[in-house]
């Protein structure tokens, strides 16, 4: 890059059911927690990017949103933009803050995600997901699920988002190509359980063995309600800095460097050419960006809205061979002590997936490996991270992704 940022602060809440917390109080925490991690006032943040992708659904916030949760913190006069872009939503943010810095706009900027999704009408909270997709050519949706997985006769077997069924559609391409097992998309799902325990930001924290992952409640085939992502209520906020903010910083000993900050959209290509797949592209750019390769990455946040979702991403990344995911998974090179920790927070599957927070939540675990405070999750040695965060649905993939890599 260009111009050198940093990661100067992290913030987030736990995420959770918040039956009596709203998104500009979430927001609030996250963002006060980010600015003491940074050492820093409100008043130093010089612009401020707020994510957030269901407060026009479910609250009827719309298009202020931001203004309305920073300025009653008290922030003041400084540029503050509302940003939408699916669940890749809290990585954008990111990419702003950092480009908006890079481009000497701001010393100091603030990338903030927030989201309320458990409403008392579950169905008006599982109905947002219907509108990350092209909704005027519903039968082009229905193709490509068939393309990718065949035919699926489970509409009985009980309520899920539509994206459930598109994580199925792409498990069971995968499956029939490279030989993947229903047993290793469930050893993603355990380990990543496993790991929660020890996050006490964590939506769920509790440990399931990969046979309790297999036995549990069916969703579209092969996918179980324990391996896949619930609805959250969350935020969380990273604040970013170049030099002259950096210089301003009473702990800039713990900075941590972007290296790469990449958003982007996918390439037309036949549904089974998975080497221009959008996030396999992204990370190529990213790598390149950032001056490093997969192997020397310590530690991944991968969005695993799905356990097939992580299975994916780690084969896109480099993070293993096309069609080894699986397999890396079920031998425990992906779990704590294994070779390359794969979602040592516990994922979405675990922590949670509050839709706009997500991308800035797989940066603070990030954050926290490379400065050695991870506690019990830590990766002995981390000086590399990656985090992909991707969302919505186009052409047999995902309508968005970004891919942030990090250094110690």
């Amino acid at each position: 890059m260009a111009e050198q940022v940093w990661i100067a602060g992290v913030g987030m809440t736990k995420f959770a059911r918040h039956t009596d917390r709203d998104v500009p109080h979430l927001a609030a925490e996250a963002v006060r927690d980010a600015l003491a991690d940074a050492g820093l006032e409100r008043r130093d943040v010089q612009a401020a990017f707020f994510g957030s992708t269901t407060q026009g659904a479910l609250q009827g916030q719309l298009m202020v949103g931001g203004q309305i949760a920073l300025r009653g913190m008290g922030f003041e006069r400084i540029p503050m933009f509302n940003v939408e872009n699916a669940c890749a939503t809290g990585a954008t943010a990111l990419h702003l803050a950092v480009s908006q810095v890079r481009a000497g706009g701001a010393d100091i900027a603030l990338a903030v995600g927030a989201e309320k999704m458990n409403v008392a009408d579950r169905e008006r909270a599982m109905a947002v997901f219907n509108g990350a997709y092209d909704v005027s050519d519903p039968a082009a949706l229905t193709a490509a699920l068939t393309a990718l997985g065949g035919a699926a006769d489970d509409a009985h077997v009980g309520e899920r988002s539509i994206f459930m069924d598109i994580y199925a559609a792409m498990a069971r391409a995968h499956m029939r190509r490279f030989g993947t097992t229903q047993r290793q998309i469930a050893a993603v799902a355990a380990k990543n359980h496993r790991h929660s325990v020890h996050n006490d930001k964590a939506q769920h924290r509790k440990e399931f063995s990969v046979e309790e992952v297999l036995s549990a409640r069916a969703l579209s085939f092969p996918l179980t309600v324990p391996m896949c992502a619930p609805l959250t209520d969350g935020a969380a906020a990273v604040v970013v800095c170049g030099r002259g903010g950096l210089r301003r910083l009473a702990a800039r000993g713990r900075g941590v460097r972007v290296l790469a900050s990449v958003v982007g959209t996918g390439v037309a290509h036949p549904l089974e050419a998975w080497e221009q797949h959008i996030g396999r592209l992204l990370a190529l750019r990213a790598y390149e960006q950032a001056g490093v390769g997969p192997k020397d990455v310590d530690v991944a946040e991968l969005h695993d809205a799905t356990a097939f979702g992580e299975i994916q991403q780690s084969e896109l990344l480099g993070l293993c061979e096309p069609g080894a995911g699986g397999a890396a998974a079920e031998a425990g090179v992906t779990a704590l002590g294994g070779r390359l920790p794969v979602n040592p927070s516990g994922g979405l599957e675990s922590r949670g997936h509050p839709l706009g927070a997500t991308g800035l939540a797989q940066v603070y675990e990030l954050v926290c490996q490379l400065r050695a405070e991870a506690g019990v999750r830590q990766v002995p040695g981390a000086r590399i991270a990656v985090a992909e965060n991707g969302g919505g649905f186009y052409a047999g993939e995902e309508a968005v992704a970004a891919v942030t890599v990090l250094g110690a």
